[in-house]
């Protein structure tokens, strides 16, 4: 008895240094979780009857998957194309010949661009809706990964 007391007390010692082996961590759960614990070691009782509990507990729920969506490759393609139609859009100009879009009725004026900006909007708003993502992305990684 006095022994095994000697041994239980130098594995606490091991055990609190992080310096134990699996097979003598079970020897300590083994000695607190029974019945008969040397009066000065009780303290230390509850801290192993917890892990042996806790160790029993098995998670249940079922967790949803969801599959990511690479949206930043696309984005990528995306800038590419703007800067490719761009690129083509000034190197194929006729400097001396160009029209400048000019008109001599204002409300034809008027229309066009309205047009044009009802054109230019509808584009805005699907790139926005594409930043949308990326923001529910960035939301979700800072729950995940808090530091």
């Amino acid at each position: 008895m006095i022994m095994e007391l000697k041994r239980i007390e130098i594995l606490l010692e091991k055990y609190f240094d992080a310096q134990t082996t699996i097979a003598e961590e079970k020897e300590l759960a083994a000695y607190f979780n029974a019945p008969g614990v040397a009066q000065h070691l009780v303290q230390y009782k509850s801290l192993f009857v917890f892990f042996n509990t806790e160790a029993s507990q098995q998670f249940t729920r079922q967790l949803p998957l969801r599959q990511s969506r690479p949206y930043a490759r696309w984005l990528s393609v995306a800038a590419v194309a703007a800067v490719m139609f761009g690129l083509f859009t000034f190197l194929n100009r006729e400097p001396a010949q160009q029209d400048l879009g000019t008109y001599n009725d204002p409300e034809k004026a008027f229309r066009e661009t309205q047009k044009a900006l009802n054109l230019l909007s509808q584009n805005v708003n699907v790139g926005v809706s594409s930043v949308e993502y990326i923001d529910e992305y960035e939301k979700s990684k800072e729950t995940i990964f808090k530091q």
